[in-house]
C-alpha cells in the first residue's frame, strides 16, 4: 500500500470526510510487537557465548561490552515503544496481549532483562561500576518481574482452547522466564560470598524455579514431539520454533551443574544437611546435566537438518529466525563447562566453533532485519489500522458497514483476524 495518507475514506463523493493523516512514526508505534525482544536476546546471546571462551583476550571483552550496550539500547527502545503503543493505541496493545499467538512473546521482555543482568555481572561488577549488593537486588527484581509477567499471561493463554496440531515449542515462552531463574541465580552467586546468609536463599530459590520451569517446559516438549509425529517437521516460519526446544534441557543442564558447584561451598559453610551434601549434589548434577545436554544437542540437530528445506525464505518472517540464537546458548555454554570438568580439549574446539557461528548468525540476521524494517515488512501497520484504533467513531463505521482494512505485514493477518491456524514469526 502506498505511504501517502492524503486519500479519503469515502473517495471523492460529495460530503465525504477527509481522512486524517497518519505519520510514519505512528505506523511504526502501532505496528510494534513483542516479537522485537528476540533481537535483543539474540544480541545478548552473542556476549554470553563469547564470555565463555577458554582462550579469552581483552579485545574480545571489548567486543562483548559493545554487544552488552547494544542489548540495553534495544531493550529500552522496545520497552518505550510498546509503552507508547499502550498509551496511544490501547486497543492494539491489549489485542497483542490477548492474541493466542503473539501473546506468548510477552514474557520475552523478562528474558531480555535476564541477559542484561548477566552482562552487568560479567562487565560492570569486575570494573567496580556496580556493587554486588545491587546485583543481589536485581535478582529479586527479576523474580518479581518474572512472576508478574508470566502468571497473568498463563491465565490469559490457558483461558482459551488451542489446536495442538499447530503447536510449536515457542509456546513455552510463557514459562521460560521462571526456568531461567536458575541461570540468573548462579551468575549472581559468582559475585556473592559463600558465607553470606543471603547466598543460601539465592541458591535454593534458583533450584526451586529451575525445577518448576524445566518440568513445565518439558511437558511442552512432549507435546512438540507428538505434534511432529502427527504433522511432520515444522514448516515455514514455524521451522524457527524448532530451535526453542534446545532451550529447556540446555539451560537446565547449565544451571544444575553451576548451582551445584556453588552448593559445594555454600551448604557446608552453613552446616546444612550433611558435610558431604555439596559434593553429592555436584556429582549428581554432572550426571543429570550430561543427560540433558545430550537431549539439547539432539533437538538442535532435529531442528537444523530439515531447516533449510522447510523454511520459507521471506523477509517479512525474519523475526522468527532469531530463534537460531538465544535458545542454543544453554547447551553451547554447557559444552565449555563439560570440557572443564572432564578436561576434554575437543569440547573447547566445539564451543569455539559454535561461538563463531553465533557471531556470524547474528550479523546475517541483524542485516536482514534492518533491511526488512527499512522496507516496511516488519513493525509497520497500515494507515487504516492506525486510524481504526485512533478514531472514536471506528465502532460506528463498522456498524454502518464501512469497510476497514486488515492489519497486515505483507500478508500476515493481525491478531483480530488471525486464528490458531495462522501462527507467526517465532512459531
Amino acid at each position: 500500500m502506498p505511504d501517502s495518507s492524503q486519500s479519503e475514506i469515502g473517495g471523492n463523493a460529495p460530503g465525504s470526510a477527509t481522512r486524517p493523516t497518519v505519520s510514519a512514526i505512528a505506523r511504526r508505534i502501532h505496528g510494534w510487537s513483542w516479537q522485537a525482544f528476540p533481537i535483543g536476546m539474540g544480541t545478548g546471546a552473542v556476549y554470553v557465548t563469547l564470555a565463555g571462551l577458554k582462550y579469552h583476550t581483552s579485545a574480545l571483552t571489548t567486543v562483548e561490552i559493545g554487544f552488552y550496550f547494544m542489548n540495553m539500547i534495544l531493550f529500552v527502545l522496545n520497552s518505550v515503544t510498546l509503552l507508547l503503543q499502550a498509551i496511544l493505541y490501547p486497543r492494539q496493545a491489549w489485542r497483542l496481549v490477548q492474541d493466542p499467538v503473539k501473546g506468548v512473546f510477552v514474557p520475552l521482555i523478562v528474558l531480555s532483562f535476564a541477559t542484561i543482568i548477566i552482562g552487568t555481572i560479567n562487565y560492570a561488577v569486575p570494573s567496580g561500576f556496580v556493587h554486588p549488593g545491587f546485583v543481589y537486588a536485581l535478582f529479586w527484581v527479576y523474580i518479581t518481574f518474572s512472576l508478574l509477567t508470566c502468571f497473568p499471561m498463563i491465565l490469559i493463554w490457558f483461558n482459551k482452547p488451542h489446536d495442538l496440531t499447530h503447536f510449536t515449542p515457542a509456546y513455552a515462552f510463557l514459562i521460560f522466564p521462571m526456568m531461567l531463574v536458575g541461570v540468573v541465580s548462579f551468575n549472581v552467586l559468582r559475585v556473592m560470598d559463600a558465607t553470606d546468609p543471603r547466598a543460601l536463599g539465592v541458591l535454593l530459590v534458583g533450584y526451586f524455579f529451575q525445577g518448576l520451569g524445566f518440568f513445565m517446559t518439558f511437558f511442552y516438549l512432549c507435546i512438540y514431539v507428538i505434534r511432529v509425529m502427527t504433522t511432520g517437521f515444522l514448516e515455514g516460519h514455524q521451522a524457527n520454533g524448532a530451535f526453542v526446544a534446545c532451550g529447556p534441557p540446555g539451560f537446565t543442564a547449565l544451571a544444575l551443574i553451576n548451582l551445584a558447584d556453588h552448593a559445594r561451598e555454600i551448604l557446608p559453610v552453613h552446616g546444612h544437611v550433611s558435610e558431604n551434601v555439596g559434593e553429592i549434589w555436584y556429582a549428581g548434577s554432572i550426571l543429570a546435566g550430561l543427560l540433558l545436554y545430550g537431549l539439547a544437542v539432539f533437538f538442535f540437530f532435529f531442528g537444523i537438518l530439515p531447516y533449510w528445506f522447510k523454511l520459507h525464505k521471506h523477509l517479512n518472517e525474519i523475526l522468527g529466525c532469531w530463534a537460531l540464537t538465544f535458545p542454543n546458548v544453554g547447551w553451547i555454554a554447557t559444552t565449555r563447562l563439560l570440557g572443564d570438568i572432564f578436561d576434554i580439549e575437543g569440547l573447547y574446539i566445539v564451543h569455539m566453533f559454535m561461538a563463531i557461528l553465533m557471531v556470524f548468525t547474528w550479523i546475517a540476521l541483524f542485516v536482514l532485519t534492518v533491511v526488512a524494517f527499512w522496507r516496511g515488512l516488519i513493525f509497520r501497520s497500515q494507515e487504516e489500522d492506525v486510524l481504526k484504533d485512533s478514531l472514536p467513531s471506528h465502532d460506528e463505521h463498522q456498524e454502518k458497514g464501512i469497510p476497514t482494512v486488515v492489519d497486515e505485514e505483507k500478508g500476515v493477518a493481525t491478531p483480530s483476524t488471525m486464528s490458531e491456524s495462522e501462527p507467526e514469526h517465532l512459531q
